[in-house]
């Protein structure tokens, strides 16, 4: 019998998808001390300016900011400490060798509760040019604009 997995978002970075573009995503685990994990269940998680890097054969991310658990005491670590996430060799080795050309980087996208499991989506991105994030603001404000006038036609 397979059990159906409730995803639960946590944090979302919209930021990078207006920054970049994301070419193929991956989902990690995160290594976490258990008020961290606690704190995640409150939603008090931010990864708008966090980046992520591959050091040794390792992944880590840099930047997070997990808040202090509450009612934690001296197990509470350090908000902004490096935190390592947990991928398969073969994934690492994959995305080294993107990483190695020219213009790719990996952002952080979601982090996200999959059962009991905290994970985060970490997207292979390529930065976008000025005049990309233009044309992608004025294919929203197109798609905006259709759906105004199809509500207004359809009342």
């Amino acid at each position: 019998m397979s059990k159906k997995e409730s995803v639960r978002l946590v944090a979302n970075n919209k930021k990078a998808y207006h920054d970049y573009f994301i070419d193929d995503t991956y989902e990690a685990g995160i290594e976490l001390f258990g008020t961290e994990v606690k704190s995640l269940r409150s939603g008090k998680c931010s990864i708008k300016e966090s980046f992520i890097r591959i050091e040794r054969g390792e992944v880590f991310v840099y930047g997070m900011h997990v808040s202090p658990y509450e009612k934690g005491n001296i197990f509470n670590k350090d908000p902004l400490r490096v935190r390592k996430l947990l991928l398969h060799r073969y994934e690492i080795n994959r995305l080294e060798s993107k990483i190695a050309e020219k213009g790719y980087t990996l952002v952080p996208l979601r982090v996200y509760f999959k059962g009991s499991l905290v994970k985060v989506e970490i997207g292979l991105a390529r930065g976008k040019k000025l005049y990309d994030k233009r044309q992608d603001i004025a294919k929203k404000d197109q798609r905006r604009e259709a759906l105004r006038e199809f509500k207004v036609k359809n009342l």
